[in-house]
């Protein structure tokens, strides 16, 4: 894909963000239909409105005229409820959300808030589980005991070692260290796929369940677990260079998705469904794997690294050629769409979680991430 057709997506994105934003006046966008693109919102972001505002941030960057640095402020302002609950998924929200405003403009708001939520996350630590459980105010916290972890709070890391870099202080690194290892040793099976969750002994530590909240069943590989493993392994691989087992991790994991893949390379929502190839494909987890290509790409250098990025390239050049909304006037959806993600099929799911086939934002700050990168907007080192 030439580099004139990722800016080419890259513009149908804007589209779509500048219509998001104008109609986002007092929440944050979940999901959206893809029959017409009308979004459901939320009024604090939940756990994923922290990519909108992280597009909001690579939007001024990309057009400052037509993206204010004001429309991220404000974006962001809605999440700030989100800093202090007891949940590790906050540390997605506030990392894309608030540190990447700090990371690309040294905005002092997004500094603040970004290091608030970061020390909450620090006070979560469990030294007795060795980690960050996922906590009372996490998604999944109604049907878990209190010493429940997944691969999902991993999200909790990339916040941490940031906000140990900008405050220089050993604890935020050392417990960002443990919970990585902790919940890597847990949930990465012996063949390098992923579970979702675990049961946690809260007095001792010990696992006394794996299994799975959004996957098929809980010897199943859900999509979107191992991308959250594959994104997190590769980000503290290029933050952490010093630390081999990132490294490690990052290629064992995404080796697995390379080659369990369809051909296609857009994964179905679980690796595993019977019903395969007759289910819904999941365009978010695939946008997140592209994503974290790129960074095990940069963490690897350009020789050891060349297979995980033209791994990614062609990840979002089939997201864009195949999943994109155009810009056609018969086609009466909004541009700049990314299409086809899967919240989950399982049942359990709370009702703002059920969308099949639908725009996640997570899934679009993932795409619009990496094709600012292909595009030369941002270097990997800065994301």
């Amino acid at each position: 894909m030439s580099r004139s057709n990722y800016l080419s997506a890259r513009d149908r994105m804007l589209v779509r963000i500048a219509q998001t934003r104008d109609i986002a006046e007092t929440g944050l966008p979940h999901w959206a239909r893809t029959t017409d693109g009308k979004w459901t919102f939320t009024p604090d972001g939940d756990w994923t409105g922290g990519a909108f505002v992280g597009q909001l941030w690579l939007a001024h960057l990309a057009d400052p005229q037509r993206f204010p640095i004001s429309d991220a402020r404000a974006a962001l302002s809605r999440m700030l409820p989100r800093a202090q609950l007891r949940t590790a998924f906050k540390g997605f929200g506030f990392y894309h959300g608030a540190a990447l405003g700090s990371i690309l403009f040294t905005d002092q708001i997004a500094r603040d808030a970004a290091l608030s939520a970061a020390r909450s996350l620090e006070q979560m630590f469990d030294p007795k589980l060795g980690l960050i459980p996922l906590g009372q105010d996490a998604e999944e916290a109604n049907a878990v005991g209190t010493a429940e972890s997944s691969i999902d709070s991993l999200q909790a890391t990339g916040l941490l070692y940031w906000a140990s870099d900008q405050l220089g202080e050993q604890r935020m690194e050392e417990i960002s260290n443990a919970h990585m290892r902790r919940v890597l040793d847990i949930h990465v099976r012996s063949d390098n796929s992923v579970i979702q969750s675990s049961t946690l002994d809260p007095q001792t530590g010990k696992v006394l369940r794996r299994h799975t909240h959004k996957g098929y069943s809980d010897i199943s590989t859900w999509g979107r677990a191992q991308a959250w493993a594959i994104l997190y392994t590769a980000h503290a691989a290029m933050v952490r260079p010093k630390e081999p087992l990132w490294r490690e991790y990052a290629v064992r994991v995404l080796d697995w998705w390379i080659d369990h893949v369809p051909t296609d390379l857009v994964a179905y929502w679980d690796f595993d469904d019977p019903a395969i190839p007759n289910t819904s494909r999941d365009t978010a987890a695939t946008a997140i794997a592209a994503a974290a290509s790129l960074r095990l790409a940069s963490a690897l250098g350009a020789t050891a690294g060349a297979k995980y990025r033209d791994f990614a390239e062609r990840t979002v050049a089939k997201l864009v050629s195949a999943y994109l909304t155009p810009i056609v006037p018969s086609d009466e959806r909004p541009p700049g769409m990314l299409t086809g993600g899967c919240f989950t099929r399982k049942a359990l799911a709370r009702d703002i979680d059920t969308a099949h086939d639908a725009e996640l934002i997570f899934g679009s700050y993932f795409l619009f991430e990496a094709l600012a990168i292909l595009t030369g907007l941002v270097t990997m080192g800065r994301i």
